[in-house]
């Protein structure tokens, strides 16, 4: 069982940071399902650049057995392999809103501790992710 709810490689087209010295306003462009994505990312621990590119997943569980999360933290997490060693960068928070535009298509908002997520496309690519899931968001720098 596949604990990848979707996964893309993006664009950065845009960094903006406008109220905060350490979060950045990322948006960016997905190569296979041309969604667009709009997140806040911490850049003080994970410096981006416009032009980079960006492979990102969302999961329901960082286990590579696809086993649930038990919902409270592990202190031997770093004792398994897990999805994160895969990543560079990693957030744990839940989908709040689904919205289906005029044009068919699909957004989706999330919250990582406040760091917030818009992701848009075509519903068929993110059917998987409902409303109130915990997700993990974990992404990795491309060269």
């Amino acid at each position: 069982m596949s604990n990848i709810l979707f996964e893309d490689i993006f664009d950065i087209q845009e960094l903006k940071q406008d109220h905060f010295d350490k979060v950045a306003r990322m948006e960016a462009r997905g190569e296979n399902y041309e969604m667009r994505l709009s997140l806040d990312v911490n850049v003080d621990i994970y410096p981006l650049r416009v032009a980079q590119k960006v492979s990102l997943a969302l999961a329901s569980s960082i286990h590579s057995d696809g086993s649930v999360d038990q919902g409270a933290y592990d202190h031997r997490l770093h004792e398994r392999q897990t999805l994160l060693d895969k990543y560079g960068y990693a957030c744990y928070g839940k989908l709040f809103k689904c919205l289906n535009t005029k044009d068919g298509l699909i957004q989706i908002y999330a919250s990582f501790g406040g760091l917030m997520m818009m992701l848009e496309g075509d519903p068929r690519n993110i059917q998987s992710i409902e409303l109130d899931e915990h997700i993990y968001l974990l992404m990795r720098t491309l060269k």
